[in-house]
């Protein structure tokens, strides 16, 4: 899958995502659902589970950045 379509992909954070942590989210791609690892796209921001959130860039082959895809 090439960067560009991953980026805009929504997924569900499965492992919480923050300073320091290593997360990780589901986003369905390639007609199933993977999970990824993840981080947060503003060093800042924690995710934590169940949080839906939006790829804004894909690091091959398993890593993505992440933000928050609503409001809180």
């Amino acid at each position: 899958m090439d960067d560009a379509a991953m980026v805009g992909l929504m997924g569900r954070v499965t492992g919480t995502i923050g300073p320091g942590l290593v997360g990780e989210v589901m986003v369905r791609v390639r007609g199933g659902a993977e999970h990824f690892l993840a981080y947060p796209a503003s060093g800042s921001d924690r995710m934590e589970r169940g949080t839906v959130v939006m790829v804004v860039e894909y690091l091959p082959p398993r890593t993505v950045y992440v933000q928050a895809a609503y409001d809180s």
